[in-house]
């Protein structure tokens, strides 16, 4: 009878396996604590000191680290201290969604070089492949940046992009059902191209270069045209049995009139815009949204508010199932209204601390409106250079 373990295709680690894992945990080590010396690194990862020595020397030599200075006042020889090299390569970010089309070029060390964005309403796969290949090329030669520079393209696009049905959502939009977003995009550049879902890939961009340094497990809502969730516990990314995990626009809720509703149709860009145009207020883009006065600023207070009952249901079901430490809110809402929309959720999950085992504190996610692009950005550096918990294994066939 065939075991569960042979059933799973799993076989143990083996010392070439090992040694790219301990070389992606100290550059991962050296990226959050840097500057930092071999010494440290050797105590934060565990790792011999002959084993860091040889695994830094590498990392100089193909440029991925940088000597940064040394310590002072210690005995001995002073001890060198060491950066990441945030030029040693860069990643291109795109996402696509229903109401924009933004690009970004981040280096190594996550920071964006340069950011393109087009406020387009439900963008045809055309219109994307050109805008990326005029921006790419433009980003790069602004930055002074070589195409060989660049590892890999990665994409943040809503799962279901097609299917959700957002107000004025035209028939022709469908299109993108049958599209290959790997294809659409591919000659542009000659390097990997990742597709992820924009929820996972601002939630794990947050992961690597967020709050993530600071909770360990938290759950991430991404607040844009629609409604999306991403799930990361003990430092990973949990993606479920068919990779849909965090579907949070999915779950229902009620409205103002108390019918029940997709999340993502009451808690999104796209309900507050609808919303403000029913009273007689018309925005743009997000950026719209900040300084409103008078019944446009009632508006929005009043989706707050909505908003927050809608979601107070599910917060508390994460809070039971998976206890998180933190509900980081991020998306294209503007900040000012993201740190409203927390407070008041932590204003109504207050009530149910003396009910339920445990209640995480609700705050705005670190980066920036551009996560889901940024977070795409870092998947080809995941991919390549960063630690992951499959690191230690391979599936055979």
């Amino acid at each position: 009878m065939t075991s569960d373990l042979n059933r799973r295709n799993l076989s143990g680690t083996n010392l070439e396996r090992a040694g790219d894992h301990n070389q992606r945990v100290t550059l991962h080590a050296i990226r959050v604590s840097g500057p930092v010396t071999r010494a440290d690194l050797a105590l934060t990862t565990g790792l011999t000191a002959a084993a860091i020595a040889n695994i830094t020397k590498r990392l100089l030599h193909d440029g991925l680290v940088l000597e940064a200075g040394t310590t002072r006042g210690a005995r001995g020889q002073p001890a060198t201290k060491l950066v990441i090299n945030p030029d040693s390569c860069y990643s291109l970010g795109l996402n696509i969604d229903r109401d924009h089309i933004t690009l970004v070029l981040v280096d190594f060390a996550g920071r964006v070089r340069g950011r393109l964005s087009r406020e387009v309403s439900f963008a045809l796969p055309d219109e994307v492949r050109t805008f990326f290949r005029r921006s790419a090329a433009r980003l790069l030669s602004k930055a002074r940046i070589e195409p060989a520079q660049v590892v890999g393209i990665g994409v943040a696009f809503p799962d279901d992009i097609q299917r959700v049905g957002l107000p004025r959502q035209p028939p022709e939009y469908a299109v993108w059902g049958d599209t290959s977003v790997t294809e659409l995009l591919s000659g542009a550049l000659p390097v990997p191209i990742y597709v992820e879902n924009d929820a996972a890939a601002a939630a794990m961009g947050e992961m690597q270069f967020g709050l993530g340094h600071q909770y360990q497990s938290f759950f991430y809502v991404l607040i844009t045209a629609g409604l999306g969730g991403g799930l990361v516990l003990d430092g990973h990314y949990v993606r479920g049995a068919t990779g849909r995990s965090g579907e949070l626009g999915w779950l229902r809720g009620r409205s103002a009139s108390g019918e029940s509703r997709p999340l993502q149709s009451i808690v999104s860009l796209s309900a507050l815009y609808d919303s403000l145009a029913q009273g007689g207020v018309q925005v743009a883009s997000p950026q719209d949204l900040t300084g409103l006065e008078g019944a446009a600023e009632g508006i929005v207070s009043n989706w707050i508010e909505s908003s927050s009952e809608a979601l107070e249901d599910a917060f508390v079901i994460i809070n039971c199932l998976l206890n998180p430490a933190a509900i980081l809110i991020g998306g294209r809402l503007p900040a000012a209204l993201v740190n409203r929309l927390a407070a008041r959720l932590n204003e109504r999950l207050e009530a149910h601390r003396s009910r339920i085992p445990a209640v995480a504190p609700v705050a705005r996610a670190a980066m920036s409106d551009d996560a889901p692009a940024v977070g795409a950005a870092i998947l080809p550096f995941s991919e390549r250079f960063l630690p992951t918990r499959f690191a230690l294994m391979k599936t055979t066939a």
